[in-house]
């Protein structure tokens, strides 16, 4: 399911993130739990993923990490804004003291000019702080987008422990 250079860095960042002492949850929409998915494929991941949440409706996140609506209604959910919000809600609502959140638009549809196929926001809530990243990875196969999502989201991970 997961390639063995992804593996292995879900495997250092499970064992450098026991060893620090800190927890990971997740909050994911077009990946749909790929990034939970890779962490807990780690033995002893139990020790570091606190929980994941699979936020793929408008109304997931509002309801399960409390994104408001009208920030969906304003931005759009594929949008800085709302990545942000999901980190960071995803944090509030969990016990975990890093939180990464990914929203994005897998295609094959979906798309527009404006928000192509290939947009991905992610968020990454950790002290008292959200980072943002935007990717563009253009019109590729939806589960090409999703795997490359899943490796932007694992290298916010890696950073945060770094920083």
């Amino acid at each position: 399911m997961f390639d063995d250079a992804l593996l292995a860095r879900a495997t250092a960042l499970v064992a450098d993130y026991t060893a620090a002492g800190k927890t990971i949850a997740t909050a994911e929409s077009c990946t749909g739990g790929l990034v939970a998915g890779l962490l807990t494929a780690v033995p002893g991941s139990s020790a570091v993923v606190e929980r994941g949440f699979v936020t793929y409706s408008n109304a997931a996140k509002a309801e399960m990490i409390g994104v408001p609506a009208a920030l969906i209604a304003t931005h759009g959910a594929v949008s800085e804004p709302v990545a942000r919000a999901m980190a960071a809600g995803a944090r509030a609502a969990s016990r975990a003291a890093v939180a990464v959140a990914v929203t994005g638009i897998a295609g094959p549809g979906g798309g527009s000019a404006e928000k192509p196929v290939g947009l991905v926001h992610f968020a990454l809530a950790a002290g008292g702080a959200v980072r943002h990243r935007e990717r563009r990875y253009g019109d590729l196969s939806r589960a090409e987008i999703r795997h490359r999502a899943v490796i932007d989201a694992v290298a916010l991970l890696e950073e945060a422990l770094a920083s």
